[in-house]
Order: C-alpha cells, then structure tokens, then sequence
C-alpha cells in the first residue's frame, strides 16, 4: 500500500508539473498571438491609406476589446521596439510611459521602416493611453492623450479619421476622471468645428457627443440646447453615437417639458443601443430617464421591464415611485422620494421626478371620480393627504379644466359631482392610438430605409443591362421590318 501511495503522489506531482507548463506555454502562444494580431492590424492600416478604403481601419478597431483584454507593458514594448527605429523620439516616449526598456527585435527581417506610417504611430498611441486607462494610472494617461491630441491636430489625413475619434474620446475620459473636463471644452470645440469642415463623420458625431457629455456633466443644459440648435449631427454616424446623441437630446427635451419628443428620442436611444451586458450601464440610465418621463407623460411603464435581470437592481428605486404613481398615493411617493433621495440626485432625475406629484395628484382624482359619483372637498383632503380644502379645490378645478376627469365642482356646497361615465369609442381615444401606432411604423419604415446599404456602382450594371435589352429590342425589330423572320418557324399553326 505505501508503494502505491507513493506511485500516486508521484504521478499527482508530474500532473501538477505538467498543468503549470501547460498555462505557461499558453501564456507565451496568448502574448505571440497578440503581437501577430497587432502587426496584421499595421498591414491592414497600410492598406487603408493605399486604397483610401476606410473598411480596413473599420477592421483594426473592431479588434480593439479582444486585444485589450490581453494588453500588457511586455507586449506593447515588444511590438514597439520591433516597429520604430532605434532613434525614434516615439519609441523612447511611449517605453518612458509603460516604464519598459527596449526589447530585442523579434521580426526576421532585420531592416526597419524608412519611414513611420502616422496611422500606425497614432494606432499604437492608442493602445498605450487604453492600457493606462486599464491599469488606473490617470496622471500618465492625462499626460499622453493631450500629447496624442496635439499630434492629431497637426496631421490633415482622411484615413485617420475614425482612429482619431477614439483619441478624442479616451482624451475626454482621462480628464473626466480627473475632473478636468472644462480645461478641454475650447480644445473639443475647435476640434469639432474642424471636423465639420473636413466632412469627418466619425469625429464630428464622437466630439459632438462629448461635448454634450461635458455641459451634462457641469449641468450647463442652456449650452447644450444651444449647441444643438446650432449644430447638425451626421445621418452617416454609428448606431453608437446616434445611440448617444438621441439619449442627451431626450434629456434636454425633458428638461424642456416637451415630453413627447423626449420619449421619442429616448425609445430611439434604447433601441439603437447594442443589446448585450456590455451597454448595460447605458441601458440602465436611459430607461431611468425613459421611466419617469414616460410617467410625467401619464402612462404606465410595464410590469416587465423592471424584472429584466440587467435592470431590475438599477430601477428598484423608479418601481416604488412607478407604484406610487400608478395607485396616486402621495403619501407613498413622498416617502419613496425620501428614501431614494440621494439615488435619484446622483442619478439626475430628482428634478424631474419633483415634477410627478402632481401627477400623483391628478391619479389619486381621476380614481375617486371613477369611483364616487359625488364626494365633498374634506373627504377629498383626506384621502390625497392635502393640507387644506382650498388646495383640493383648486387641483379639482385644474383637472376639469385640463379634462383630466369628467366632473362638475359646487363651490358654495364644497362637492366634487362626477358625470355618468361616456362610451370611450364615441370619443377621440380611438383615433389618437391610432395615429400614435401608425406614426411609430411609417417612421421605423423610414429609418428602415435609411439603414439600408447597397452594393457600389450597382446601378451602372442596371444601366447596362437595360441598354442591351433596348439594343435587342432595336435588333428585332429592324429584323421584323426588313422580313427577316420565318412566320412558319416562329408562329407555328396559329
């Protein structure tokens, strides 16, 4: 037995020998496979400015998440040394910010590039400011994006376009966590402007957005409605940043009171949002804002939205207010507002959801009428928990006047009479449902149209089959006229 037992141990210890080989032998073929990728992305970026097909750049920064999770200074140094000359002023910078020394070239060729191509200089700048960002060193990173940035606004290159961008943002997110995002808003404007000019689609709506981020950010929303009065963002952006740019301006529109047109701009934000658990922080702020401007509109969010697994932990506060609503028991939504206080301030949406006890209000009135054919002010008092009759009396009349309920109101005997209840088809209901659904899908056919994407020089092809059946047609019919055609062959016994 103890011969067994040792055999066993043995062979337990050259197993566990073996596993650590193992996962250091992936280590090495993980870190080959990194500096591969990262070089391939330097010939697809060549081939970028070779052909002016910004589809190759589009390539490169779809590879940026998966390489970023296998980042490290090693790498990055590695592929570094192999790419800039021994005297290249970039070389020394970037390896001064890792805090690497020069590795040994690992290409078999030994000679360098004569010239360093910029795409690839700023390609390889980016990947160095989202490892800083990765390791939380904040300072460093500050310090490299406004050098990066500078070296961007020196450069006047259509193919750098979308790799620009990105700089611009990790540019905006290095000061934000900083909390140095207003020293930049000259540097963001001017750069917008630029891109303007320059018809560069991707900077102009990715500047345009942080800019917006940045007057959000200090609570300057006149700013920001000024800046989109007097800007236009690009039809052509990305889903991502037409994502955005719909969740600020349906902020302002409800901070404007113009709820229609901040539910709208909010549907369209969540719905051109990427659905996955990646965006689910963007996901969770905008059905917040969705919610309380959907309940300042007087409808009802849906019980399911709040039992999404992304969701439910991030809204649980906006389902004690959605409840309080709902029902119109002030009292209940005043003390979930005092619960939820500070959620609701750092959320942002404490001014709005001020907003709702009226709403609440008109609820709890709308439900009595339906209710109780005839109830006096007091009983009313009562059961809203108003401070007065007086109140009641007003926020009744507001609510005849604004055909909240369908009642008459006696002074002098201080009653609230409800009429007989009318058959909702005889009203305008129906037809504004309607025109609510039918809107909804001629401008989802719209965007549908929009969005689609067609094959190049598709028509020229088009065009050309179509002067060939006309030369055909020319073809028969001059053979018709000269009698060319056999009747007997081609018309049979007819």
């Amino acid at each position: 037995m103890s011969n067994k037992e040792q055999k066993q141990d043995k062979n337990n210890e050259t197993e566990a020998m073996e596993i650590v080989e193992d996962e250091e032998t992936k280590q090495q073929r993980l870190t080959k496979e990194t500096i591969t990728e990262i070089k391939r992305n330097f010939t697809l970026l060549e081939r970028a400015v070779e052909t002016i097909e910004s589809r190759f750049t589009t390539r490169v920064l779809r590879t940026l998440p998966s390489i970023r999770r296998r980042l490290t200074s090693e790498i990055l140094a590695q592929v570094i040394s192999d790419y800039y000359n021994p005297g290249d002023e970039q070389r020394s910078e970037l390896l001064k910010y890792l805090g690497e020394t020069e590795k040994t070239s690992t290409d078999e060729e030994s000679d360098k590039i004569s010239t360093v191509l910029p795409e690839v200089d700023v390609y390889l700048y980016l990947n160095v400011l989202i490892y800083l960002l990765d390791k939380n060193e904040l300072e460093k990173g500050l310090e490299l994006s406004n050098k990066t940035v500078e070296r961007v606004n020196t450069l006047n290159r259509r193919t750098m376009d979308q790799i620009a961008a990105r700089v611009y943002f990790y540019h905006a997110r290095f000061h934000e966590l900083t909390n140095k995002l207003a020293e930049i808003r000259p540097v963001q404007l001017a750069a917008h402007r630029t891109a303007t000019l320059r018809h560069d689609v991707e900077s102009q709506a990715t500047l345009l957005n942080l800019l917006l981020r940045n007057y959000f950010f200090h609570n300057l929303y006149d700013q920001a409605d000024k800046l989109v009065s007097k800007s236009t963002f690009p039809e052509k952006a990305g889903n991502n940043q037409a994502a955005r740019y719909a969740y600020y301006l349906g902020r302002i529109k409800a901070l404007q009171l113009d709820y229609t047109a901040a539910h709208t701009y909010l549907t369209q934000a969540i719905r051109k949002a990427p659905q996955n658990n990646v965006t689910a922080g963007f996901q969770q702020t905008a059905y917040k804002f969705f919610i309380v401007v959907q309940l300042l509109m007087g409808e009802i969010p849906e019980r399911s939205l709040f039992r999404q697994t992304i969701l439910k932990k991030a809204l649980a506060p906006y389902l004690v207010i959605t409840q309080a609503v709902r029902i119109g028991d002030l009292n209940k939504f005043q003390e979930g507002l005092a619960h939820y206080d500070a959620v609701f301030k750092k959320d942002k949406t404490y001014t709005l959801i001020l907003r709702l006890r009226h709403n609440v209000i008109k609820t709890g009135i709308r439900m009595i009428s339906l209710s109780y054919s005839k109830i006096s002010l007091r009983d009313i008092c009562v059961k809203l928990h108003l401070d007065s009759e007086e109140d009641a009396e007003f926020i009744v009349a507001k609510a005849i006047r604004d055909g909240v309920i369908d009642a008459t109101l006696d002074h002098s005997k201080g009653y609230m009479k409800s009429k007989e209840v009318v058959d909702i088809y005889s009203t305008n209901e129906p037809q504004n449902a309607y025109h609510q659904r039918i809107n909804f899908c001629l401008n989802l056919h719209n965007e549908a149209v929009k969005a689609m994407r067609f094959p190049m020089d598709a028509h020229r092809k088009e065009l050309a089959s179509a002067e060939e059946a006309r030369e055909r047609e020319r073809e028969l019919a001059q053979e018709i006229a000269e009698g060319d055609l056999d009747d007997d062959d081609d018309m049979g016994d007819f």
